[in-house]
Formats: structure tokens, sequence, C-alpha cells
């Protein structure tokens, strides 16, 4: 049997009303987006379980897109293993009904042999005929992932009234998604100010102190020494105010992400088929520096994709002496001239981050041909 699908706009009931059901997932999905609430995980679980219920649905599994990992990853489901899409690469290029749903917003429902709409290693997720219905999470016209239901072939389509449902419980999982972005965008922006006000606080502290230690010193004759005396006071206390303004947060920190620094590498080399990648032996990295780790390599191979024309990419780590090291070495540097050129600001962020972890990091050309990014950490016990 050849797949049939359709999709429609999402249609009122004749109340003009979403069931009371609807609505209080809706609340709920807005409570879940409030910082410390339960994780992810659990809430698009519960968000599935509801989805079944209230649509009549068999299964349920939620794709969304991961800022922190990124990548498309399930998120929760109901009725179906989960774990069987842990490490997979999903987009919307190996799904064309969800692609559809998401380019149209709408709810669409595919119904027959399913397996050529699905990506080869999870067709036998799926025997026989089934009937498939996928709704969009569109906010704002951003697309932040898919609810993909399976419910009983022998079942009618969906009515407007599923439809509605099914479409509105989209909208309130990505609005949910879209509230946790914003929070994040307020938090940069008060580390932003705390930074501002640190470099208004140097140089109205220490830089004043110095500026007229420096008049004094630039007089002429010899200092008296009650003088002598005074500079060195003032010169302590800007010393002094000097180190308690270093010792605050200078860089930006890393994300914490859901993954670790092998699965990333592993979704980096998979999507970067046209590199070569070579590995040490050990790959471990210490769990309080994953974050750090995660986001110089990623970092790194952006600056091969931006500034060489690489074949060649060697991954290397080691923890030696309570010290952890992280190099990444790429071929494909032609022109020496460019490669001493100042690097772009993402490579100097990521020195910042490294920076806040009390760590270094390097990067330039390592021989001909060569360029090497270098990240040097000490690990606390």
């Amino acid at each position: 049997m050849s797949p049939t699908a359709h999709a429609a706009r999402p249609a009122e009931d004749s109340s003009g009303a979403v069931p009371v059901e609807a609505l209080e997932l809706f609340a709920e999905v807005l409570s879940r987006s409030e910082p410390g609430a339960a994780s992810d995980d659990d809430f698009y679980d519960r968000l599935c379980v509801a989805v079944c219920r209230l649509a009549r649905l068999r299964r349920a599994i939620i794709f969304r897109y991961d800022p922190a990992s990124r990548q498309v990853r399930a998120a929760g489901a109901h009725g179906v293993d989960i774990e069987s899409f842990s490490g997979a690469h999903i987009s919307v290029d190996t799904a064309p009904f969800a692609a559809q749903a998401i380019r149209e917003d709408q709810v669409v429902e595919t119904s027959g042999d399913v397996r050529e709409q699905l990506p080869d290693r999870y067709t036998h997720l799926v025997r026989g005929p089934a009937r498939i219905v996928c709704g969009p999470m569109v906010a704002a016209g951003r697309a932040v992932g898919v609810i993909v239901a399976e419910r009983g072939v022998d079942e009618p389509p969906l009515g407007p009234a599923e439809r509605d449902l099914l479409w509105t419980l989209g909208k309130a999982a990505a609005l949910a998604s879209v509230a946790r972005n914003v929070a994040t965008q307020a938090q940069t922006a008060r580390l932003l100010r705390q930074r501002i006000d640190l470099a208004r606080e140097v140089h109205e502290g220490v830089i004043q102190r110095l500026f007229g230690i420096s008049m004094v010193l630039d007089g002429a004759g010899d200092l008296p020494g009650p003088v002598r005396s005074r500079c060195a006071t003032e010169i302590q206390a800007a010393l002094g105010e000097l180190r308690e303004a270093i010792q605050r947060p200078l860089g930006r920190s890393s994300r914490v992400t859901e993954t670790t620094f092998t699965a990333e590498l592993g979704r980096l080399t998979q999507a970067n088929l046209k590199l070569k990648f070579s590995f040490g032996d050990d790959l471990s990295v210490p769990p309080q520096l994953e974050p750090l780790a995660q986001s110089v390599l990623a970092e790194a191979l952006r600056n091969v994709h931006k500034h060489a024309t690489a074949t060649n990419v060697s991954v290397q780590t080691m923890t030696v002496d309570g010290t952890f090291t992280l190099e990444v070495v790429n071929d494909g540097v032609a022109d020496p001239g460019r490669a001493r050129r100042a690097p772009g600001m993402g490579l100097r962020l990521a020195s910042f981050e490294a920076l806040q972890s009390g760590g270094i990091l390097e990067f330039g050309p390592r021989e001909p041909d060569s360029w090497q990014v270098r990240l040097v950490v000490p690990v606390d016990d």
C-alpha cells in the first residue's frame, strides 16, 4: 500500500475553545519553562503521555533541536524506546513528513507503508501498514521540533478537533522552549552588565590611584620620605583592588551540555565526512571540563572550515600530572601569512572560557601547512 498524506490548518471546534485538558497542559508547559523546573526529558515524557491520551494515539515521541549539543535529539517518548534514538543524527532531510509539517506549520498525517518516510535505521520500528501523525513545534516563526505519533491503522483520520489539539500542544511545547531561550538571553545580559560594572570599578578605583601616583613620580627632584611612603601605600591599595577585581569571572562560562566529549566528537565526525579524522588512544575528559572541551572542539572545527582547505584533522586528549590537555591539529593552511593574522572572535571567546577555568588556549601555525588549537587546564582534585 502506498502511503497517503494530507495536511490541514488547525480548525476550531464549534465553541471556538480548546478542551480543558489542553489548557491545563498548556499551563504546565509554561510552568516547566521556569528556572529550577524538572528536567526537560521528564517533562517531554509527560507531554507525550498527555498527547497520546488526549488525541487517542498509541505512542508518541518528541524530537527537538537542542542548542547545547547543536543537534536534533529525541527529547521525550511514550510507548517508544527512546534509547534506540541515542546518538542518532536526525534532520528534516531524513524525515520528509516532518519537514512538511515544519515548513507549512500544519499537522501532517501519513498512512499506509510509512517506512519510506523514516530514516533507514528506524524502519524496523514500524511493522506493516501504519498511521503516523506529525505535529510541528513552531513558535514566532522558529522551528523548535516536532511531535511524531502513531495511531491504529484501523482508526479514522484525525478530526478537526484532534488536529486543533495536536497543533496547540505543539505550540505549547515550542513556547516553553522559546521561554527557556529568553531566560538564557536575560542571564547573558546580566553577565554583560556585571562586566561593564567591573570595568567601571577598575577605572574609577585602580586607574585613578595609579594616575595620581604617576603624577607624583613625574615631578622634578627627590621625593621626601613621607611622599614615598604614601606612594607605596597607594600602590598596595591599587594592587589589592585589582586583585579583587580579577578574581571575578572575566569571561563567559561554557554552557552545560547533556552530551559527552566523545559523543560530540562522533557527531562532528559524521557531520564532516569530507575530513579524515585521527584520534588518540584515550579521549577521556574530566567531567568538570566537559563543557569547555566540547566548546573548544566545536570552535576548532569551525575554524578549520573558515580558514583552511583541510583534509586531515587530529584530535588528542591527555591528563598528566594534574593537567588536562586537548590538541586539535589540521592541515590545509597553505598561506603562512594568512595563518599569522589575528584570530577570529570564536577562538578569542574560547580563550576567555579557558581562563574562566584557570587554563589557557593556544592557537596558531605549528609547522608548514598545519594549524594547532591547544587547550591546557589544571584539574582540581
